[in-house]
């Protein structure tokens, strides 16, 4: 298709997918679940898996081939601006005095579902066709592990704060906690997408690149946005247009390098000064962010095929990976709380928040089939990881917050908690 026919195809395209994402999340939203739920839902119902099975001609003739790429770069735009937004969120957080208890949480999240993860993967290897022609079993098992290793952050901070818990001694410990898992997850992740290579030089690529990526935003973007932000000679309209440059920047060298435009979004939102002009920045930003991102929903969507749980193999693997993936993060972080001595109430409350994958494994999946580690089965599977562990967690908090209401203890009743325990 030329540009000039794609272009009246787009715009209908995304005329369809922000009404059905918007009805889908009021529907679900009916029953307790964030927008960011719906969706994704809304994402995979207008892939192959219920509009291409029911109306394969209604869905081609809206979602043709050649128009995915295009979908697939718009959402790529969406996905630097939620990452940016998700980057300087992650400064705003602070521990309160619980940064042992975080990091004991954010260590157990991380090691628990990715011990389990590659295990899962090296049993099942010749039993179910997970990996692409040509790339080792050890490189699938390694990003399978840190797929399931990743918490959804940006939802988890919403849910915190639709709850209004956000100063909470759970609130507290899971959103910090739940940043650092992603930090430590998506560096687990550059480096399996660095082995995947098979050649040390595109490793040393990233890995130089990382080098060199790393000292630029602190000595160069870091100090060069602080003044962006401060002079009193640039207005906000300056501002704006300063940040998306340098933001895209980032987001084309450490695609350039192998790190994904992810990563770049990231790191400049950590480099970003919290003040008032950049939260008017950030703020301007994150309309857009909302209307883009429902396309990399959409995309995803595309490429999930539930139909493949047809073969029985698939389908008790996708199984067991749930299993899995439950057992390994929120069994993982509840320990982890309480053997700091966090009361049940606050450990369960932790647990169910760091259990979401959410958007963000959509994200990893999307860049493992993009790199070419992720099989059409593997993705359909990791994706259902993604739906039920993210539908689970606000019943999931509404029932922990009917068997334990949310009293904040205090530091004395902790600390007893703790020696009796």
């Amino acid at each position: 298709m030329t540009p000039v026919e794609l272009a009246p195809r787009f715009f209908l395209a995304v005329v369809v997918i922000l009404l059905v994402c918007r009805g889908v999340s009021w529907l679900l939203g009916r029953v307790g679940q964030p927008p960011v739920v719906g969706e994704m839902v809304a994402g995979v119902l207008l892939g192959p898996s219920l509009l291409g099975l029911f109306l394969p001609g209604v869905q081609e003739s809206l979602f043709p081939d050649d128009l995915r790429p295009v979908l697939f770069v718009v959402g790529q735009v969406g996905l630097v601006l939620l990452m940016f937004h998700a980057g300087y969120a992650f400064t705003a957080r602070r521990s309160d005095g619980l940064a042992r208890t975080a990091a004991a949480v954010s260590l157990a999240g991380v090691t628990g579902p990715l011990v389990l993860g590659v295990a899962l993967v090296l049993l099942a290897a010749g039993h179910v066709p997970l990996q692409p022609d040509g790339v080792p079993v050890g490189v699938v098992a390694a990003f399978v592990g840190v797929a399931l290793a990743i918490t959804a952050f940006p939802m988890l901070a919403r849910i915190i704060t639709e709850r209004g818990q956000a100063g909470t001694r759970h609130g507290t410990i899971a959103l910090a906690s739940g940043a650092v898992d992603d930090v430590v997850a998506w560096v687990l992740l550059a480096v399996v997408l660095a082995v995947a290579t098979g050649s040390p030089g595109p490793a040393l690529v990233t890995v130089g690149g990382a080098l060199v990526f790393v000292a630029v935003v602190v000595f160069v973007a870091r100090p060069g946005m602080r003044r962006l932000m401060g002079s009193p000679r640039v207005d906000d309209g300056a501002r704006l247009l300063g940040t998306v440059a340098v933001l895209f920047g980032a987001a084309w060298f450490t695609d350039e390098i192998g790190l994904y435009a992810v990563f770049g979004a990231f790191a400049l939102g950590l480099a970003v000064p919290r003040v008032p002009a950049a939260d008017r920045v950030v703020g301007s930003l994150t309309p857009v962010t909302g209307v883009l991102v429902p396309l990399f929903f959409t995309y995803s969507g595309l490429n999930t095929q539930f139909g493949l749980f047809t073969d029985p193999t698939v389908l008790l693997f996708a199984v067991a990976c749930v299993v899995v993936a439950v057992a390994g993060k929120f069994g993982a972080c509840w320990a982890a709380a309480r053997r700091r001595g966090e009361p049940q109430g606050v450990a369960l409350r932790v647990a169910s928040l760091m259990n979401a994958r959410g958007l963000m494994q959509l994200i990893a999946l999307n860049i493992g089939l993009e790199a070419g580690i992720v099989g059409p089965a593997l993705f359909t599977v990791l994706v259902l990881v993604a739906l039920v562990t993210t539908v689970m967690t606000s019943p999931l908090l509404s029932w922990v917050e009917r068997r334990h209401p949310l009293v904040e203890p205090t530091p004395a009743a902790v600390e007893a908690e703790r020696v009796t325990s």
